[in-house]
């Protein structure tokens, strides 16, 4: 028999991380998770395809947060009554005791539909991470004094390509965005502002994903809810609010290799800042695709002038420490790589100059 304990090191992991960002229930999800694989359960054959694999790669991998999420999904389509009751509803805290002694069972009754679930990595679309992004954008407008061409790669479902139609509270720093949107970002911000007084003309956007996500096709939309945690129910407003306003602005997300999309597509344009932006996405790139699209990104960037300058933007941990956020901005003409904030993974905190 394998060796389970990096499985169950990762599942203990993922509960302290869930704790750690505010879903106290998701978290003893995971501890119960855990404790199930140690004594052989049933959650043991739903997380088989990682039994081998060593923690990182399990985290890496987020088989974790897939098992909640096919939890969650569970929960949200109301198939399974006793499930829904013991999950967390605005004014009801959940119990996740019973919650797992459900999903225990669910897992026995449907296997196949679990192993379905699984199978598909997790994709979310954390529209709150735009908190920061929003920064990144106004200091390449700021500096550049020009209008934005905007291209997105690991889009997801491409709600983040609506960044400048979000309204935003960036705590005591100041407020930034449309007055009336219906997607409003809070964050607890820290340190000075960002240029909120920059001038930003979008000009162009479009964005690519290897499988993305379909929110005009109902299944589609409720396997990404489902992947938001729980008891967190701002987020799952938010999360709403900002799939209508992209339905109503027929946002297009293409299927297409991060890397050819992003040589073909996204070069440098006299008369605008070209900017390529991530979130949360390069950890999930082996090796030889982070190295090739970090080639096609600097080729255009040998590339940018002063007319056409170029922006490499991107959300993601630092190297060896997959809980943490940065936010990185690299601006040619010159390829100066900034570090801008330090970020929360769901955008909750903003540190912005990196302290």
């Amino acid at each position: 028999m394998a060796d389970l304990s990096p499985l169950i090191r990762a599942l203990r992991l993922q509960a302290q991380a869930c704790a750690a960002f505010g879903s106290a229930f998701s978290g003893e999800l995971m501890d119960k998770a855990a404790d199930d694989v140690e004594q052989g359960g049933p959650t043991l054959t739903v997380l088989a395809p990682w039994a081998d694999q060593s923690t990182r790669a399990i985290i890496t991998h987020a088989a974790p947060v897939r098992l909640l999420g096919a939890f969650h999904a569970c929960a949200l389509a109301g198939d399974a009554p006793a499930l829904t009751a013991a999950y967390p509803a605005p004014g009801r805290p959940g119990d996740a005791q019973e919650a797992y002694a459900q999903a225990r069972r669910l897992i026995e009754q449907r296997p196949a539909w679990f192993a379905e679930f699984m199978n598909h990595e997790p994709q979310t679309n954390e529209v709150r991470r735009s908190a920061c992004l929003v920064g990144g954008f106004l200091t390449v407008a700021s500096e550049t004094g020009l209008p934005l061409r905007c291209f997105e790669v690991g889009a997801s479902a491409g709600l983040n390509q609506l960044w400048d139609q979000f309204r935003y509270r960036l705590g005591d720093a100041g407020a930034w965005g449309e007055a009336g949107s219906p997607v409003v970002i809070e964050t607890d911000w820290r340190g000075p502002p960002p240029p909120l007084d920059a001038r930003v003309q979008v000009i162009e956007r479009a964005a690519c994903d290897r499988r993305p996500v379909d929110i005009s096709d109902p299944a589609a939309r409720a396997r990404l809810r489902a992947y938001v945690w729980a008891d967190q129910f701002d987020r799952l407003q938010r999360l709403d609010a900002a799939v209508a306003l992209a339905l109503a602005a027929k946002v297009n997300v293409e299927t297409d290799d991060a890397v050819a999309w992003t040589a073909e597509r996204a070069a440098p344009r006299a008369g605008a800042a070209t900017v390529v932006y991530h979130s949360v996405f390069w950890q999930y790139m082996p090796q030889e695709s982070q190295a090739a699209l970090l080639a096609a990104i600097n080729a255009h960037g040998a590339a940018a002038s002063e007319f056409a300058p170029y922006a490499w933007l991107r959300m993601e941990p630092p190297p060896n420490d997959l809980a943490n956020m940065e936010l990185r901005l690299t601006l040619w003409p010159g390829g100066e790589e900034r570090l801008l904030a330090r970020v929360h993974p769901h955008g909750a905190e903003v540190k912005w100059g990196g302290g």
